[in-house]
């Protein structure tokens, strides 16, 4: 599959996930989509001694708020593999490899919420499936409401944060883990995702920018 095609199939998807939170809202309920310039997800991961971080910069995907409670119902979100920036080059090209991520292969990872668990005001849990190098795992992610505002460009947003522990062997990534000592790169995985919405139209579009 060549690069061309893993993009069609990316916008592919997020096509649908768009149908399929405007069918389904009801006119209680508002839909924002993920900003992907404005959202990222990072992670950190052991290296020999110490810890190296990095992101994924192309995330997609769509949120649906209560806006009466201003609380979260469902998310869903896409990630691109070939937007890792771990700030090295050559390893974020061995990381697309089959030795971890097999991006030709496995070119996004996706989130579906299933259930929304309450925790405080303004914070929660997210159940849901994580697919991932193939593999599809039941996950939860902790997460908190930072705020909804009007943005300068005559949009409305949202503002999110989340986070949660991975381990990538559960994931079939495995590279390294038979080594001594566990090998120069980790099995656990912490993840943050920061995250902006911008509220969509009854119609599934953005609302009129000035």
């Amino acid at each position: 599959m060549n690069l061309r095609k893993q993009s069609m199939r990316l916008l592919f998807v997020n096509i649908l996930m768009i149908l399929g939170f405007v069918g389904a809202s009801s006119a209680t309920t508002e839909v924002y989509s993920i900003d992907n310039t404005h959202s990222s997800a990072n992670w950190v991961i052991r290296h020999v001694v110490s810890k190296t971080s990095g992101t994924f910069s192309d995330v997609q995907g769509k949120i649906e708020i209560d806006p009466e409670k201003r609380w979260l119902l469902k998310a869903e979100a896409v990630i691109s593999v070939y937007s890792i920036d771990s700030h090295h080059r050559e390893r974020d090209t061995h990381l697309l490899t089959g030795d971890f991520f097999n991006a030709h292969e496995f070119n996004a990872i996706q989130f579906t919420s299933m259930d929304v668990q309450s925790t405080g005001k303004n914070t929660g849990i997210l159940h849901g499936r994580l697919t991932l190098h193939g593999v599809t795992k039941e996950i939860e992610f902790p997460f908190e409401i930072l705020g909804f505002g009007p943005d300068p460009w005559g949009g409305y947003r949202v503002g999110l944060q989340a986070a949660t522990k991975l381990k990538r062997s559960d994931f079939g990534i495995t590279w390294g883990l038979d080594m001594p000592g566990g090998g120069p790169v980790g099995d656990d995985v912490e993840v943050a995702l920061y995250i902006e919405g911008v509220k969509l139209s009854p119609d599934g579009k953005e609302l009129e920018k000035k």
